[in-house]
């Protein structure tokens, strides 16, 4: 066996011998003697292994020619442009394809753009083979051949409407109807062709869980348009996988749409008693302290923003940083609220703390909106963050008191017999001087507090305070 046979016989192509002897022959003649046969043979067969893409996911802009299998999933209408060099116009229709790893574009062009029309359907599994670039919206292969494959199987489920727990990499024209949970602000970026472009995020729920919705360019601007507790449809997303979750992108095909329709989301959250450091998770409880929010400087020079709320449930408290836009999240005493992808880290003193940052979601439920926590999701029982029944008002630390017109005051100290929520009897409290100005913020390691006083503190003082208790605030009348 020749130096041709023995490396054709280690490659594992579907290219013919024929076809591949032929190949090093030019190979050789190109090079003017400068390769033999076997170093011709050995660069012929790399070619060939860069053109086999195992999965769609293996595709790089900058491969060689590529082949590779994969189910249609959505078919573009024929477009026409001018051709510079040629007086007919130029036609090509982009259409979706899509395997277990992932999913692509593939350009067709001219004759294989028109007989698309009555050759190809959604469902259809393809054969391609082209070469792939770096197109407008990603990743995109511009196809020089293409033939469908009767037996071939490619493991991608298509449906007519999509629910969360559906959504899988690759799909492609999904239409979903969810609850909004979040907005993001609009953010600018550069492309690699030097254009701008734009990008914000939605949130989305329903009874089957949650997606991050991308919004890109011109769709960006839907972001202004919604509110959280909206419903909303996402028609033409596209699923994409990013740090490891899925999300579903709404280019400029895609429609995102307020629609009259009820979708119930219920997270199914950890007790704040189990929560782990190092472990992101989802909690749900009432807002029982709330601190103003305060700007810092990166070290970059930028200006960075945090603001930090107590959040109790039955089993627990917690304090719960909201970084960035989060910090402008429009959460008050004795909201309920449903935090999202938070991550627990070490806190001040020892104490677990919840960091709420671009991935979290805030969410403040309506007051009769129920969620579930812990094992109470699967009967979908309601949450009560502040007391475990109606007649919890006495008086003990962290209780909730019932104003009588359903509304729920927060307090950390035993409410005056009034009845008056913003008002308490004199209070005493011992913590370290977190933030000094106005207010300072005292922290015990279990709950922070903020003092209007006139006294000069210093950080990391220890110092106790007594006065009354209003709107969350001790107006101290002591210090010492």
């Amino acid at each position: 066996m020749g130096a041709i046979e023995d490396v054709y016989e280690d490659l594992d192509t579907d290219v013919e011998f024929e076809e591949f002897a032929a190949a090093v022959e030019d190979k050789v003649e190109q090079m003017g003697g400068l390769a033999d046969e076997e170093t011709a043979a050995m660069l012929i067969a790399h070619e060939l292994r860069d053109a086999e893409a195992e999965t769609i996911a293996d595709i790089e802009p900058g491969m060689n020619e590529v082949k590779f299998l994969g189910k249609v999933t959505s078919i573009g209408d024929v477009r026409t442009f001018d051709r510079d060099d040629e007086d007919a116009d130029g036609r090509v229709r982009n259409v979706d394809v899509a395997d277990e790893s992932g999913s692509v574009r593939v350009a067709l062009w001219d004759g294989m753009a028109v007989a698309a029309e009555e050759q190809l359907a959604v469902g259809d599994v393809l054969r391609v083979m082209g070469r792939p670039k770096e197109g407008y919206s990603g990743l995109e292969v511009s196809a020089n051949e293409v033939e469908t494959d009767e037996d071939a199987e490619v493991d991608v489920q298509l449906l007519d409407t999509y629910q969360v727990e559906d959504l899988s990499l690759g799909a492609s024209d999904v239409d979903l109807v969810g609850r909004v949970l979040d907005t993001d602000s609009i953010r600018t970026f550069d492309r690699d062709d030097g254009s701008e472009g734009r990008v914000a995020n939605l949130t989305l729920g329903d009874e089957t869980g949650r997606v991050r919705v991308t919004l890109w360019d011109d769709k960006a601007d839907l972001t202004d348009e919604f509110e959280s507790g909206e419903v909303v449809e996402v028609g033409d997303g596209y699923v994409r996988e990013r740090d490891g979750d899925l999300e579903l992108h709404v280019g400029d095909r895609g429609t995102v749409e307020r629609v009259d329709e009820d979708v119930e989301y219920v997270p199914e959250t950890t007790d704040i008693a189990d929560v782990e450091i190092d472990r992101t998770v989802d909690i749900a409880g009432g807002v029982i302290e709330t601190d103003p929010k305060r700007t810092f400087d990166r070290d970059d020079g930028s200006e960075g923003q945090v603001r930090n709320v107590r959040v109790k449930d039955e089993t627990g408290e917690i304090r719960v940083a909201l970084w960035g836009e989060k910090a402008d999240a429009d959460v008050d005493l004795a909201d309920r609220v449903v935090l999202t992808d938070v991550e627990i880290e070490d806190g001040w003193q020892d104490d677990l703390e919840a960091s709420a940052n671009w991935r979290s979601t805030v969410s403040v439920l309506d007051a009769d909106a129920g969620a579930a926590t812990g094992n109470d999701a699967a009967s979908g029982a309601g949450l009560d963050a502040f007391a475990d029944s109606a007649d919890r008002s006495d008086g003990a630390d962290g209780a909730v008191v019932d104003g009588g017109d359903g509304a729920a005051a927060a307090t950390a100290d035993p409410a005056t017999a009034d009845g008056d929520p913003a008002a308490t009897d004199e209070i005493e409290f011992t913590g370290t001087v977190v933030q000094t100005g106005d207010p300072v913020v005292l922290d015990d390691g279990q709950r922070t507090k903020r003092v209007e006083t006139d006294a000069s503190l210093r950080l990391g003082e220890e110092v106790t305070v007594r006065g009354a208790e209003r709107d969350g605030t001790i107006h101290a009348a002591d210090v010492f």
